[in-house]
């Protein structure tokens, strides 16, 4: 997948994440008629004849590619030409559309979990410190991971600026050695703790985690370590 240096995630899972949550969001009719995306709008016809039919068919290639018994080259190569085709169109929709409307705010932007306008105040920054976090594994089948400011200060919340949390993720057979490009599942939370469900096949199996934040205009800081625990 092609390296992009803006706010479209690298990840297919973090890609789909966020277009699942921007098409979700423009799918609410109080908020497509409050943003002039109404049915009988310019911009809401071509978000139901462009951007939706293209949403939907990554949608459908994420879900075949996001299935272990359905996984081949093939798929994921599918995968890849159709996310090639949705990203100018995700873009498009955001600079061409949302950014640029006075009925559009900075709040449904981050409801869409795009980046925020930065004009006529200062922009967040991009930041530098990683969160800090642990593991609660109380309940069967079930990993909360709890984050925090900053490593070491265990401080609630997030640091100025910061949207939310991504974190990078990978089920193991056992202990061992991994690295970040070895996490293939991402997950964006605005909220700790962030909760995975696991089966009961992937019990006392091994969850290796990394997390980092991403500000308001969807730039992200360095990970933190890779922490691990055990699936309960």
């Amino acid at each position: 997948m092609a390296t992009h240096q803006d706010w479209i995630p690298t990840n297919h899972e973090a890609l789909y994440n966020k277009a699942t949550l921007t098409w979700t969001y423009l799918s609410d009719t109080a908020n497509r008629n409050r943003m002039g995306l109404g049915n009988t709008d310019a911009a809401g016809i071509w978000f139901d004849t462009v951007f939706t039919p293209s949403y939907m068919e990554l949608s459908k290639a994420y879900d075949a590619w996001k299935n272990p018994a359905t996984r081949t080259p093939t798929i994921t190569a599918k995968l890849i030409e159709v996310e090639k085709v949705f990203i100018p169109i995700y873009r498009q929709l955001y600079t061409g559309f949302l950014k640029s409307s006075p009925l559009v705010t900075n709040d449904d932007l981050l409801g869409m979990s795009l980046p925020q306008r930065t004009s006529g105040r200062k922009p967040s920054p991009i930041p530098v410190d990683s969160p800090d976090a642990d593991a609660d594994t109380s309940r069967i089948r079930r990993v909360g991971i709890h984050y925090y400011e900053s490593a070491g200060t265990h401080k609630r919340g997030k640091p100025d600026g910061v949207h939310g949390a991504e974190t990078r993720w990978g089920v193991f057979d056992t202990s061992q050695e991994v690295t970040i490009e070895q996490l293939t599942h991402s997950s964006f939370d605005t909220r700790s703790p962030l909760v995975l469900e696991f089966k009961d096949e992937q019990r006392g199996k091994v969850l290796y985690f990394a997390l980092r934040w991403e500000n308001t205009r969807g730039e992200k800081g360095p990970f933190g370590p890779i922490l691990k625990a055990i699936i309960p």
